[in-house]
């Protein structure tokens, strides 16, 4: 294989291991959990506080808030507007450009990032959840 295909390929592994790393562990912990509990159970011991308080955890978080909501747009406008303005900067170089192009081809992907942040600031508005 040639680098110039090699190279984006480990990008994109990265990428994919960083991402399914976390949820593979986080589920074979799960699964852990769960055969313990099911052991005791079978031998009628009973379950300690403990056990119980750490399998109702995750739960309660996972339930969507607006100050979750609000969080998240923040952080992917922020996102958003980062790429945008490494996009605008790295185009000041080109001395080429055309005064119609829009600080390069980059800010049409900044645009993802911004939308999904503006989608979960207007939906911290119509969320009944409050921390």
């Amino acid at each position: 294989m040639d680098g110039e295909v090699l190279i984006p390929l480990a990008g994109i592994g990265m990428i994919i291991a960083i991402v399914l790393g976390p949820v593979y562990l986080k589920s074979r912990e799960r699964r852990e959990l769960q055969e313990t509990v099911r052991a005791a159970i079978d031998k009628g011991q009973p379950l300690p506080p403990e056990m119980i308080e750490a399998m109702t955890r995750d739960v309660s978080k996972s339930l969507p808030s607006r100050t979750r909501d609000i969080r998240l747009g923040i952080i992917w406008l922020a996102v958003g507007i980062g790429i945008a303005a490494f996009s605008y900067l790295s185009s000041i170089g080109w001395q080429d450009n055309d005064a119609g192009e829009f600080f390069g081809g980059v800010t049409g992907f900044a645009a993802i990032p911004v939308t999904v942040g503006l989608a979960f600031i207007v939906l911290s508005f119509f969320n009944k959840n409050k921390d």
